[in-house]
């Protein structure tokens, strides 16, 4: 499901076993992250009252987590299908790193939810800001691996 090439062009000598070992690793973290988060998240919500203090950054860190453990393999696979050959794929760090972005929305939205000041237009503003920076970073990326 996640892409993990095997660095072999920079002499590191991967196999293709360990590179399938490290999606793997990644896949049994985001169910840890997955658990762990949306968990915390119930437990947070079914059993403190809602005020400002340890249990909003609380609340913050277990969606951080929650979000990006459901991204993982998500945007693995979405990945995975629009790569149009199999060197084409993303490395398992991207999309990890893309599940992180995800869980910086979802907390981002969350945040500004609280105020009332999210509306569609500073959403989309949101997403489009973390589109054009994943961009800047792989164009970076791929132009390094050449």
């Amino acid at each position: 499901m996640l892409a993990s090439r095997p660095n072999a062009d920079r002499g590191s000598g991967v196999s293709n076993r360990s590179a399938s070992g490290e999606a793997r690793g990644v896949l049994l973290a985001a169910l840890i992250m997955f658990v762990t988060g949306w968990g915390g998240l119930a437990y947070l919500v079914v059993n403190t009252r809602p005020r400002i203090g340890g249990e909003i950054w609380l609340f913050f860190i277990l969606l951080q987590i929650a979000v990006t453990g459901a991204a993982i393999p998500i945007i693995g696979l979405v990945s995975q299908r629009l790569a149009r050959t199999q060197d084409d794929a993303p490395m398992t760090g991207v999309v990890v790193r893309r599940s992180v972005w995800t869980g910086i929305i979802a907390v981002t939205c969350a945040w500004l939810l609280i105020p009332r000041y999210l509306t569609l237009p500073i959403f989309l503003i949101v997403i489009l800001l973390f589109v054009v920076i994943e961009i800047f970073l792989r164009n970076r990326e791929l132009a390094h691996e050449r």
